[in-house]
């Protein structure tokens, strides 16, 4: 997940939410924010394109951090921090660019850095990074690791293109470190765990969950969002799914349960969407219809998720949910999983 469930949100401050109707739930299980969107181009202190799938932490001191990805006017994406106290309103953001692409060291950034997952490691006292690096190549998985926010210890490349939407999980499986990513490769756009015992070296890599095929909303293309939230019935995980129409892609959100021990072992696999385009910051703007979550924060109780996400490729949104009201909808609206995840109904 991407911060210590010990480490508390601030108080003092609940925000209005408000409600609307989400994928075939009755009850809707994430609740827009009436202020949405929460960060727009217009607050940035220096000349943007957009800003939009940010990673989130909660910092020691209880502030939330997001990690944005910024694009400018060149068509290059780099990241760029903000801090509030609330973790609603009140953002302070760098006054310029947080962190950039080092073509020079790293040439496999090239044309920019994007889409950061953050993750806390306990064991390391750090923040773990994992951010897609955009090259000739196309887009890989790289990996940076800090402890403040100001300064970086780049792992460079360590999942080669074409390759992106990944996360650390923030402690290790038996003796290794694991990694979620989304490869496409002949097999398809599926997601993949990875191991390694340095994160420097992975291999032992495993299909976790497939892209249906057909005409189900998560058929041939599926990713993960935010990094997987450890609960006591294992590690609950919220993926994308891009539905092909005659006007376009509509991106949206769906969960799925795996295994504590074995993280590729799917459990549990909705069957719709949770989560889809339906404001009107969701629905227009530099890409149409997409929620597209990379980070979330959990309050004090334990149970309440604050779920940062690009809306339309254009701006940050903020909605609100309950980790218990998410495992009780997969227990009602979920197939049998065979083995990586695919439905008994496919």
């Amino acid at each position: 997940m991407t911060t210590a469930l010990s480490t508390p949100i601030a108080s003092g401050h609940t925000p209005p939410f408000s409600s609307g109707s989400h994928g075939s739930s009755v009850t809707p299980l994430f609740t827009r924010y009436s202020g949405n969107p929460i960060l727009t181009r217009k607050d940035w202190p220096y000349p943007i394109n957009s800003v939009f799938n940010a990673g989130a932490t909660l910092l020691k001191n209880g502030d939330t951090l997001l990690l944005c990805r910024v694009e400018d006017c060149t068509g290059m994406s780099h990241l760029c921090a903000a801090r509030s106290v609330n973790g609603v309103d009140g953002w302070v953001i760098d006054p310029k660019p947080t962190l950039v692409a080092n073509p020079g060291e790293f040439p496999e950034e090239i044309w920019g850095i994007e889409d950061p997952r953050i993750t806390y490691v306990p064991e390391l006292d750090k923040y773990a990074i994992a951010y897609t690096s955009f090259s000739r190549g196309g887009p890989g998985v790289s990996l940076a690791m800090t402890t403040d926010f100001q300064s970086f210890e780049r792992f460079g490349v360590i999942m080669q293109p074409e390759d992106k939407d990944a996360a650390l999980l923030p402690r290790r499986i038996g003796n290794y470190w694991a990694l979620i990513h989304r490869p496409v490769t002949t097999l398809g756009a599926h997601m993949w765990i990875s191991y390694s015992p340095d994160l420097h070296h992975w291999g032992s890599h495993k299909i976790m969950l497939e892209a249906r095929r057909g005409g189900w909303w998560d058929a041939n293309k599926i990713g993960l969002c935010s990094p997987p939230i450890e609960t006591a019935k294992g590690w609950l995980t919220i993926y994308h799914g891009v539905r092909n129409t005659a006007s376009g892609s509509i991106y949206r959100l769906g969960l799925a349960l795996f295994d504590l021990a074995k993280p590729e072992l799917c459990l549990q696999r909705g069957d719709c969407w949770m989560f889809g385009p339906e404001a009107p910051y969701e629905r227009g703007g530099d890409v149409s219809d997409v929620v597209f979550p990379c980070g979330q924060t959990i309050a004090a109780d334990g149970d309440t998720i604050h779920l940062y996400y690009g809306a339309a490729d254009s701006c940050m949104a903020l909605a609100t949910g309950s980790i218990r009201a998410l495992l009780a909808w997969l227990d009602t609206n979920s197939s049998v999983a065979t083995p990586t995840g695919t439905s008994v109904r496919q």
